[in-house]
Parts: C-alpha cells; sequence; structure tokens
C-alpha cells in the first residue's frame, strides 16, 4: 500500500470534489510572467506533465494553457498563456494548481493518493475507532497520519503490512495495527 502526495482541493463554485490540489504559485520568476510553483508532486517536476492545469481565482477553478515549465533549482517555474507579463502573472501568486481528478493515473493495486486517505475512518485491529483522518504530514523516514477524535489527535505512521493492515476506499475504512493510548 503505497500513499502518493497529493492534497484535495478546498472551497469553490465548481465542485471542490472534481479537483486535487497539486501545488500552488508562490512568486514571480522574472519580468516575462513566469511563475515560481510549489508542487506537492514527487518529483517535483511531474506538476508540468498534466495538461491543462487549473489555478483557483475568485470566480471558481479556471483552465491554465502552460506556455513552458521546467525545473529551476529546488522548484519549479512556469509561464501561462494570457498570463505572459510581470503584472498579470502577479495575480495568479497565492493561487492553488489543481488537475481533475480523473487526470490523475490510475494506481497500482494497493496505491493510493493521500486525497483518498483523508476522511476514511480509522480503527485498530480490535475494532476500536481512533478517529478520521485529517490529513497527512510528510516526515522523511515515512509518510504520518493525522488521525483526528473529537479534541484528540493521533499522529500514526503510514507504514503499509505493518501499521497499515487494510485500506477500504468503499468502505470508507481504514485498519491498523496501533495502540489506541498512543
Amino acid at each position: 500500500m503505497t500513499a502518493v502526495k497529493t492534497m484535495a482541493a478546498q472551497g469553490s463554485e465548481q465542485k471542490a470534489s472534481d479537483y486535487v490540489v497539486l501545488g500552488r504559485i508562490n512568486g514571480l520568476y522574472g519580468v516575462r510572467g513566469w511563475v515560481k510553483i510549489y508542487s506537492h508532486t514527487e518529483p517535483r517536476e511531474n506538476i508540468l506533465s498534466y495538461t491543462p492545469l487549473y489555478v483557483k481565482l475568485k470566480n471558481g477553478w479556471t483552465p491554465l494553457e502552460r506556455l513552458a515549465g521546467k525545473r529551476h533549482g529546488k522548484g519549479v517555474i512556469a509561464q501561462f498563456s494570457a498570463y505572459e507579463d510581470r503584472d498579470l502573472a502577479a495575480t495568479l501568486v497565492g493561487a492553488d494548481i489543481a488537475v481533475r481528478k480523473e487526470q490523475l493515473p490510475a494506481g497500482e493495486k494497493d496505491e493510493f493518493y493521500w486525497h483518498e486517505l483523508v476522511g476514511l475512518q480509522v480503527q485498530t485491529l480490535e475494532g476500536q475507532a481512533l478517529g478520521v483522518v485529517d490529513h497527512l504530514l510528510e516526515t522523511g523516514a515515512n509518510d504520518v497520519l493525522v488521525v483526528k477524535q473529537g479534541d484528540t489527535e493521533r499522529l500514526i505512521p503510514y507504514i503499509p503490512g505493518e501499521v497499515i493492515t487494510d485500506i477500504d476506499l468503499e468502505s470508507g475504512e481504514m485498519r491498523v495495527d496501533w495502540n489506541p493510548e498512543f
């Protein structure tokens, strides 16, 4: 069971559940409308492989036509049609970048995108409810599930086969080999 890092889109005039946020425009690069992109994809430049990309503006998700893009240092830069000068590109800074869910490649058996795990009910092997997956964290060694139940928050390592024993997306449940006292 592998988890692939993406983030679910939040709020929109269109159905937010149709989109998966892959990054955010976080700055300008040069004077010809290039923007810096913080990418959640692995590797970072994979965000550029999707066409179209969608940007979250005031009126909802709007498709972007990418003119150019590349990895630059530890980040990614891109230029989009209709935003080909610095002033126009500045209007995109801070905007989320997403794709429609159907644009994502199908995962292998027992491979899941992060957005698919968010909202799953988590329970121990003995059937004790631990809460709901609120979000995931990337720690380097392994991903971590943030599971919330009321005021209680549990951090459970995403280690398939050891800690994570079963994921059933259809039933909305995840079973874990985990001590509820942690």
